[in-house]
């Protein structure tokens, strides 16, 4: 079912001016990541602040960071589909929410690399765009990850058995799954909320990347980083499919190309950047371009390893293909790309 609304239509015929001169003038609303997030908000309010020079057309953009003009990552989604923003960027475990077949890309502990979560959205990428088109209302511009999500906790950790007992932020279906199943209670909660919740003992651990983790100066109340790779952190930007389908050929023909570019700089910049972010948080050297911190960094076990695997045979493929629906579609569909890339195999009921 696609989401339609007179606000969405009207939305996309404000889109256009005129120019004395009779040139197309693009007006776009843009949602963009929370600002805590310093390199890569830097690299996205670059781009679209280029992006009329990058296309050649005449863009003009109102960008601000999710956390300026308030609203939460569960709800950008949703306001992209409505018209509320023309693109926002939104990370896919929060806005899963709205649609459980979005998170198949990136599942808990299917593509611990990031050459493997590159085969995993390249195969996944054409269903992933034809579903958020249908069901979402929107047009998929560009998919990049965060990096590897890791454990941080106030108190010292050694496995990932440490976690029985305590509270965990996540933000994923199948992150809540794995928590559940190493005996952890997990605590839904966007990004922006994380410090004050580990601050005030709402919660005694949280999972983000550790370039996101140092930007948003987790290390400063958590002492430990358990460097397991639980997944990737997905991002994506999505554009208001009525949006995209006022402009002209050309125009989305431009567009596409300007954000395959911004995709590819936004990995670039995540494999380049996690060495340091680490280096930094776990007070080494050299540190270039991250705040300095003392945490201890415990590397995953062969025994943390394969408790991981164990959740993914046993809860992760079956929570998300019980939530998916329908159900059959989702689990053929994920089979014949996720899973043919990463030797996995959902069950058919």
């Amino acid at each position: 079912m696609r989401i339609h609304a007179t606000a969405t239509l009207a939305a996309a015929a404000a889109l256009f001016a005129t120019t004395t001169a009779g040139a197309e003038t693009i007006r776009l609303n843009v949602s963009g990541l929370v600002s805590t997030h310093i390199h890569h908000t830097a690299l996205e309010r670059a781009f679209f602040e280029g992006l009329a020079e990058r296309t050649g057309l005449d863009v003009r953009v109102n960008f601000n960071p999710l956390d300026v003009i308030g609203v939460t990552m569960d709800d950008t989604m949703r306001m992209a589909g409505d018209g509320t923003f023309d693109i926002v960027q939104s990370t896919i475990g929060s806005v899963a929410r709205d649609d459980t077949f979005l998170e198949g890309m990136d599942l808990m502990g299917v593509s611990p690399t990031l050459a493997d979560l590159r085969e995993a959205v390249d195969a996944f990428r054409p269903a992933l765009t034809a579903r958020a088109e249908e069901r979402l209302n929107v047009k998929v511009l560009a998919v990049w990850p965060f990096g590897q999500q890791h454990v941080f906790c106030k108190e010292p950790i050694s496995s990932l058995t440490d976690l029985r007992g305590k509270r965990v932020r996540s933000f994923s279906r199948s992150m809540s799954a794995v928590l559940e199943y190493v005996g952890a209670t997990p605590v839904s909660m966007p990004f922006a909320e994380v410090y004050p919740a580990l601050q005030r003992g709402v919660v005694e651990c949280a999972i983000t990347s550790i370039t996101s983790a140092n930007s948003g100066s987790w290390p400063e109340i958590t002492t430990h980083v358990l460097a397991i790779a639980l997944s990737n952190g997905i991002n994506a930007h999505f554009m208001n499919l009525d949006s995209w389908n006022a402009l002209s050929p050309e125009a989305q023909e431009a567009f596409t190309e300007a954000f395959k570019e911004a995709e590819d700089a936004f990995w670039d910049l995540t494999e380049s950047m996690y060495d340091d972010a680490m280096r930094c948080s776990t007070g080494l050297e050299p540190c270039e371009h991250y705040n300095r911190f003392n945490m201890t960094r415990v590397d995953p076990s062969e025994a943390d390893l394969a408790l991981l695997a164990e959740a993914v045979d046993n809860v992760v493929l079956d929570v998300w293909a019980n939530a998916c629906q329908p159900r059959a579609e989702c689990v053929e569909i994920w089979n014949a790309t996720v899973g043919a890339v990463r030797g996995f195999e959902m069950a058919a009921n």
